[in-house]
């Protein structure tokens, strides 16, 4: 099979997509036909090395989390999923961007009829990332939520999410995607010079979902720890007492279940910036990393 893979650490043009061996499901795992498998800024992080003394790499090293396709084969003790299940789910083990994967068997849940493919692979790590965002704060309908990074494969999600506990939720977004924010019932709030004082104007509590330097701009703007939640901000958390949900927080089958839910009877929008066929993966990874994209960008194997 065809699968993504880097040999060291480095730019994008350490990416191949090599041919190595399918694997085979061992008990309580299913081999699952890649239908679509998201990227993740994350995944970029961990390709230059960056994580490698939280999340270091073995080389060959495979990447990708996401992923929704076809059941072709199960491994012993399998319950609920069988040959010809269409599914969604996750993978710990750096491996989806590839044409075949395999997944724990509570790691994947069946594929909403109503549910296109694209959206389906890319839930995983925006999802339950933008639901553990949500989560930390607790937002309710007397509060108002600031989101970084609002139409991004996150944002996008957690303005949503916010909007559904009935919070009043302000967006930092380019002016490109303000247009789609308002049409999600969002305060637009453009990137930029005077960005503090238009957020400080607008918002009353804040989920920083992306983006250095917010955790202190939320402090200074009379936010209590306890009510700010980032997932990159590490250092500036630790050192306020602010939280640092993520996608670790929420990694499991049922919350992306009732995210597929949402998202199949079209109460939770997954915006799709764009697909690229496996053998372009260098292509996907250029545009995620020109930044400010809108949505999630999808792998075709």
């Amino acid at each position: 099979m065809k699968a993504v893979r880097f040999h060291e650490y480095g730019e994008i043009d350490v990416l191949r997509v090599e041919e190595v061996e399918r694997p085979v499901p061992g008990p309580g795992q299913v081999l699952v036909e890649v239908r679509a498998a998201g990227i993740q800024p994350g995944e970029v992080m961990i390709r230059k090395g960056a994580r490698h003394e939280r999340r270091p790499a073995a080389f060959p090293s495979g990447q990708g989390s996401d992923l929704a396709g076809v059941v072709v084969e199960i491994g012993a003790q399998v319950r609920g999923f069988a040959v010809g299940d269409e599914v969604l789910g996750f993978t710990h083990g750096r491996a989806s961007h590839a044409e075949f994967v395999v997944v724990d068997d509570v790691n994947v849940v069946s594929l909403p009829k109503e549910l296109p493919w694209d959206v389906a692979g890319s839930l995983y790590v925006a999802g339950t990332t933008a639901y553990a965002t949500v989560f930390a704060v607790d937002p309710g309908p007397s509060d108002t939520v600031v989101v970084s990074g609002a139409a991004g494969g996150v944002g996008s999600l957690a303005v949503q999410l916010a909007r559904r506990r009935g919070a009043t939720v302000t967006g930092l977004a380019s002016e490109r995607n303000h247009a789609w924010l308002k049409d999600r019932g969002v305060v637009p709030v453009e990137y930029g010079e005077g960005a503090a004082e238009r957020i400080r104007q607008a918002a009353g509590g804040n989920v920083d979902t992306f983006g250095d330097g917010y955790v202190d701009l939320a402090v200074e703007s009379g936010v209590r720890p306890e009510r700010i939640n980032t997932i990159r901000g590490w250092p500036a958390a630790a050192r306020v007492g602010a939280r640092t949900y993520g996608e670790g927080s929420a990694a499991c089958a049922v919350v992306l279940g009732e995210l597929a839910r949402l998202a199949a009877r079209g109460e939770l929008e997954v915006p799709i910036a764009r697909t690229y066929p496996l053998e372009r993966v260098r292509d996907a990874f250029r545009e995620l990393e020109r930044g400010h994209t809108h949505g999630k960008i999808v792998l075709r194997p």
